[in-house]
């Protein structure tokens, strides 16, 4: 009879990660406005790692998270977008898959239908960050948006951020997208 206590227990882990791509995109948006207002992705390491003490200290003294990944992250940020952004994170999966084949960590046997299933995964995943990075629709204007753009149009943070180098904040995306992947398979 608890029916609704086991629907709820089978519906978390879904739940957990529709929150924390919500809390993944509000971050990016946040840390994309930060970065647009001129704070340096060294700072924002820190603020971030402040709050996150704060927020989630019990849980400080038993996981032990290096920054690198995180200053490639905000360095890339700083020179894209939050879209570009967030799109280079969910690759992090697939090229996790890509590392861990090329030290030898996971094997690849064409022939079983699990192989073919990840490496076919990781096709998707790749292309369909591209198309994503790449796409390039209409503004989408927001309230907020428009005031900040009418306050500071004049300052170089408040350029447009096809002006800004985005080769460079691309590869600062990969470096992190390699760190998050290589912590992963550290930690394995």
């Amino acid at each position: 009879m608890g029916g609704r206590g086991e629907v709820m227990r089978r519906a978390m882990p879904y739940l957990t990660m529709i929150t924390l791509q919500f809390s993944d995109a509000g971050k990016n948006i946040l840390s994309k406005a930060s970065l647009g207002s001129g704070m340096s992705q060294y700072v924002l390491v820190v603020y971030s790692h402040a709050f996150a003490t704060l927020s989630i200290a019990p849980l400080a003294f038993i996981v032990e998270r290096p920054v690198m990944d995180q200053i490639f992250y905000y360095a890339g940020l700083k020179h894209t977008s939050a879209t570009f952004s967030s799109t280079m994170s969910s690759i992090t999966p697939a090229m996790t898959f890509v590392v861990a084949v090329l030290t030898r960590m996971e094997k690849v046997e064409p022939k079983k239908v699990i192989y073919q299933a990840k490496v076919v995964g990781t096709l998707v995943t790749v292309a369909g960050a591209m198309l994503m990075a790449l796409y390039k629709g209409p503004p989408v204007e927001l309230v907020w948006s428009k005031h900040a753009h009418s306050l500071g149009s004049n300052s170089p943070a408040a350029t447009d951020s096809s002006s800004n180098n985005w080769f460079i904040g691309s590869g600062f995306h990969i470096l992190a997208t390699l760190a998050s992947a290589s912590q992963s398979l550290l930690r394995v």
